[in-house]
C-alpha cells in the first residue's frame, strides 16, 4: 500500500509499517497544500491512503467520491502513539479504497 503521511503524522511510526511504501507530504513537496488539494494530489499520484491526525478532515472534506482512503489518528504525540502501534498496523488491514477510518488511540498509561 502506498501511504502518505500528512504534516503532523509522527514519522517514527514509519519503520513499524513494514511492507508499505510511505512518503510524507513534505517529501512530496505538498506540505503547503490545504486538505482538499492534498487529497486530490495524493489521489492523482496513486496513493492508497492518507494517514493524518487532522480530526476535522471528515467535517471539512467530502470524502464520499474519493478513491483514496483516509485514516485519522486521534493522537499525534509519538510517546502516546508508540504504545499502540499495533492498533495502527491492524487498522491498515481494514483499509479499502474510499474508506474513512477514525482510529482512537488510548491516552498514555
Amino acid at each position: 500500500m502506498l501511504i502518505l503521511f500528512d504534516q503532523a503524522t509522527p514519522v517514527p511510526l514509519i519503520p513499524f509499517l513494514e511492507g508499505h511504501s510511505i512518503r510524507t507530504a513534505a517529501q512530496q513537496g505538498w506540505d503547503r497544500l490545504k486538505n482538499g488539494e492534498l487529497l486530490s494530489a495524493a489521489e492523482d499520484a496513486g496513493f492508497d491512503l492518507l494517514l493524518t491526525t487532522d480530526r476535522n478532515m471528515p467535517f471539512q472534506q467530502n470524502l464520499a467520491d474519493r478513491k483514496i482512503a483516509v485514516m485519522v489518528l486521534s493522537r499525534q504525540q509519538w510517546p502516546q502513539l508508540r504504545q499502540h502501534v499495533q492498533l495502527v498496523i491492524d487498522a491498515l488491514k481494514a483499509v479499502r479504497p474510499g474508506s474513512f477510518i477514525e482510529l482512537e488511540i488510548p491516552p498514555e498509561t
